[in-house]
């Protein structure tokens, strides 16, 4: 769970025991009833992912509740939808699937990371199930934990975006694909 660099800060802030204790309370393989509840009631989460060369970048993911599910005891899956066209999340996971996830409520705050390896898919039986997937992710949880959420601003949700694929629901074109120095080289479709 720790590295070197972890361990050298927590002995200069005396938290070694804490971290430990941590690890061996909060830290599980896989998915409990509670954390699948959790998950598939998000709307949006963040997604760490880290080039071939191990930069990192963040990004966030949004759907409406449910695009996210637990599909295994210690497996997720969600789907991939029209972006910016730059695949640099699920670009990295192909180069690096080493990815760490975070799942937030911000209305009663609470938060569940999820650590793990990524495959990615254009042709996975549940792409069907994803209304406007592109491809299909699955993530194989390997350390899955909740941690303090007292940082976290309360927020409330107002509104789920108009843009969120969902069954019987037509998004609208996003306003930058009109703007002439993207509409020349937007794709076909």
């Amino acid at each position: 769970m720790y590295h070197q660099h972890s361990r050298a800060l927590q002995d200069r802030f005396d938290t070694r025991r804490l971290a430990d204790r941590c690890a061996q309370t909060l830290v599980h393989a896989e998915f409990s009833y509670e954390d699948r509840a959790f998950i598939e009631s998000r709307p949006m989460f963040f997604l760490a992912t880290a080039d071939a060369e191990g930069r990192p970048d963040c990004s966030y993911k949004g759907g409406l509740p449910g695009f996210v599910r637990v599909t295994g005891p210690a497996e997720l899956a969600f789907p991939s939808y029209d972006g910016d066209g730059t695949f640099k999340s699920l670009g990295n996971a192909l180069a690096n699937p080493h990815v760490g996830m975070l799942f937030l409520d911000f209305e009663r705050p609470r938060r569940l990371r999820v650590k793990g390896s990524v495959s990615v898919s254009a042709d996975d039986p549940l792409m069907g199930e994803f209304e406007g997937a592109q491809l299909l992710v699955r993530v194989r949880a390997e350390k899955i934990f909740q941690n303090c959420p007292r940082y976290l601003h309360r927020m409330q949700l107002v509104e789920l975006s108009a843009y969120a694929p969902g069954e019987g629901k037509t998004p609208p074109v996003p306003e930058w694909k009109s703007f002439p120095h993207f509409r020349d080289v937007l794709p076909r479709k």
